[in-house]
């Protein structure tokens, strides 16, 4: 008998429920102390908990055990140990202590640590995450853990997010204090991260070397329908799909991930999927767990899960949308309006500490999502503009104006949607429509930061998000933590009255795609880094690194690191698509083009043979495209490899990333260009791999 999904949500997952049900009742406040608190974990609760987590695994068919990490890669890490321990009589018991719960010990040396560690430096830790819960996958139970080095440096993505989590919280709740909302012990943010991806066929995928090395293609033509019928988004889902999407929610909730909403997207071939928003770190592991589990699942349906940004050339590519807010241990939306957001101070001040952040670190914000991938969806008519701005909608933005201008907001009220038949229910209409072109949108009770790739850890985007939010609140607070309470009203207008003034500027309400917005946004002195290597020395700015310090986010040294792999990694995605496009063009795509030349001389020659007096002209003139096709891609090929080899001997980190940007992918367009021109002259039974239709149309 099937489970009902009450009983299938969270399953799998040593939460908090199992954790009462499993530990005396000492253990389980001692930990939830720790959980609510962030305070220290005593190792004699530890081992309480190991014995009650290893046997609650035990009963659901566990036999072994990962601390599971985010190094960075862009990945996860696990090494997998049993629980069993040899005993006298060559007999085994399952085995499982509290050092073993808290503390890991992977080799460090091969992940990327940006000069922090030396090759044989190779002892790392990982250590226990206790505010993300446990989980079984696959047989072996999974400890969400941090990973540092020997010398503490954090060598990973959850670290520095549990880190900025504690400044935000820190910061916030001392304004709130200020604000006379002593009520309040602590303030987390939470993220509901919606992820898009392709699925394609996996016999398919197999035959694109372009897909199985680099995740996205580096050749092909369109095919004569794309996504411009507008047909795809929310439409009908195809059976293998809808079986797909069923078994992957279900998977998803024995995991305790609360995965909500499945629909087509625009392309062909494109889906997302979206969760019930959760704590950022609880959150962040959550999508990892689901990009995961989408290619696992996918795998057992014969599909492949594409999570590039770009998978595909001239139709959309995926995104992921960051939905973040503040909540206090009250249970408060920090960001919810309330139904008179002009009377709602608290909401104005936080609703500015936004504001203020995004504005001061816009630069931050646009380098938290730059990656090689993301850089050919950002500013494309598909998905937000690489210049980051707010969009706040008519209502919020008209209190903002009566603030700064001393005048009366008078609330516009409930508007019913007139839609003009009788039996259509009435519904209020919203005070502001959606702007889908808007990189940083306030979307009624916390923000959606769109710019995210989707196949990024939603780590970075929100160690900066909280990071630059604290500070804004550290600034609020010195202005109002002296000021008495009679005066507190007026000092609070004038603080709003000073941010608005200053930070404005990054509001924007209208079309973010157009080419007038870009001008107007310089006009501004809003930052507009197009690229990936444009970006990244912001990292090293003194600004920035006075930022990360301040709050301990990071050290000098981890920024350092992190711009260094960053950079490098920036470096050796373009290299290694710059390898496997010539790899394609040389080995199947000249091969293609040949035969193709061949078969039609056969055809001349054969019609010659058969009448002298048959005309030739129709192959004279495909002979004489498909020769210049050949020429040019020549030509391009040769000129890449040059490059490609020029880089290889380079030694300047930022300088080879730009070379790359520059000169690599400027290469790699054109021999692009011919190559997918040329493509329409092929007959489909000489192309070696699946073209677009077969890839997108036939899944």
């Amino acid at each position: 008998m099937s489970m009902t999904v009450p009983e299938m949500y969270g399953s799998l997952v040593f939460n908090d429920k199992v954790m009462r049900d499993k530990l005396p009742k000492d253990v389980y406040k001692a930990l939830r102390k720790t959980i609510n608190t962030n305070t220290h974990l005593e190792l004699d609760v530890a081992n309480a908990v190991a014995i009650a987590m290893k046997e609650w695994a035990v009963d659901h068919g566990a036999t072994h055990f990962t601390h599971w990490f985010q190094p960075m890669t862009g990945f996860t890490a696990e090494k997998h140990d049993s629980f069993i321990s040899p005993v006298d009589g060559g007999q085994i018991i399952m085995e499982f202590s509290g050092k073993e719960l808290v503390k890991g010990e992977p080799d460090a040396s091969s992940f990327p640590s940006g000069g922090l560690r030396a090759t044989f430096e190779a002892r790392g830790y990982t250590a226990w995450d206790p505010t993300s819960p446990a989980f079984i996958k696959d047989g072996t139970l999974y400890i969400p853990t941090a990973f540092c080095s020997y010398s503490g440096e954090a060598l990973d993505k959850k670290t520095p997010l549990l880190r900025s989590m504690e400044a935000l919280n820190r910061e916030a709740t001392k304004v709130l204090h200020v604000l006379g909302n002593t009520d309040v012990s602590s303030v987390t943010t939470t993220v509901g991260p919606e992820q898009e991806y392709f699925l394609v066929e996996k016999e398919a995928f197999k035959k694109r070397r372009d897909l199985v090395f680099t995740g996205r293609t580096l050749l092909g033509a369109m095919p004569p329908k794309g996504q411009e019928m507008e047909d795809h988004y929310f439409g009908t889902l195809k059976t293998r799909v809808a079986a797909y999407m069923h078994e992957l929610d279900e998977e998803l909730w024995k995991l305790g991930i609360p995965a909500k909403t499945k629909h087509n997207e625009v392309a062909p071939s494109q889906h997302e999927l979206a969760p019930v928003f959760d704590t950022t770190n609880v959150a962040v592991d959550h999508n990892q767990l689901t990009m995961d589990v989408m290619r696992k699942v996918a795998e057992k349906h014969g599909f492949v899960c594409l999570l590039h940004e770009k998978p595909f050339d001239g139709i959309n590519g995926s995104g992921k949308h960051n939905n973040w807010s503040m909540t206090t241990d009250t249970g408060v939306n920090l960001l919810d309006p309330g139904k008179t957001p002009a009377e709602n101070v608290q909401f104005l001040v936080f609703l500015m500490a936004v504001i203020t952040a995004v504005d001061k670190y816009a630069d931050l914000m646009r380098l938290s999502v730059a990656s090689a991938g993301n850089d050919h969806r950002l500013g494309a008519n598909e998905a937000p503009p690489a210049i980051i701005s707010i969009f706040l909608g008519d209502e919020l933005t008209a209190v903002l104006d009566s603030i700064e201008n001393d005048t009366f907001f008078g609330k516009q009220a409930n508007v019913q949607m007139e839609i003009g038949a009788s039996v259509l229910p009435h519904f209020a209409k919203d005070t502001t429509d959606r702007n889908r072109t808007s990189p940083f949108a306030f979307t009624g009770n916390k923000f959606e930061f769109r710019s995210l790739g989707s196949s990024l850890s939603v780590s970075g985007p929100n160690v900066v998000l909280n990071t630059a939010v604290a500070e804004a609140l550290s600034e609020f607070y010195e202005v109002l933590k002296d000021v008495a309470p009679e005066k507190m009203d007026e000092t609070v207008h004038e603080l709003l009255k000073n941010a608005i003034k200053e930070h404005k500027r990054v509001i924007f309400n209208g079309n973010g795609y157009t080419d007038e917005w870009v001008a107007e946004a310089e006009k501004r002195g809003l930052y507009n880094y197009k690229s990936t290597p444009d970006v990244l020395p912001v990292f090293i700015e003194d600004k920035n690194v006075a930022l990360f310090t301040k709050h301990h986010i990071f050290t000098e040294s981890e920024i350092k690191s992190r711009y260094e792999i960053l950079l490098e990694n920036y470096a050796k995605t373009i290299h290694v698509e710059a390898k496997t496009m010539l790899d394609m063009v040389n080995h199947q795509f000249m091969p293609a083009l040949t035969k193709t030349m061949d078969d039609i001389l056969t055809v001349a020659s054969k019609k010659k043979d058969f009448d002298l007096t048959l005309s030739v002209k129709t192959e004279k003139a495909l002979l004489v495209k498909l020769s210049a096709a050949y020429d040019a891609i020549y030509d391009a090929v040769e000129k890449l490899e040059k490059d490609t080899k020029h880089a290889e001997e380079m030694e300047d980190e930022l300088a080879l990333a730009k070379f790359y940007q520059e000169t690599i992918l400027a290469d790699m367009n054109e021999v692009r260009g011919y190559a997918d021109e040329a493509e329409g002259l092929i007959p489909k039974e000489n192309l070696p791999y699946p073209d677009y239709a077969d890839m997108l149309f036939y899944v």
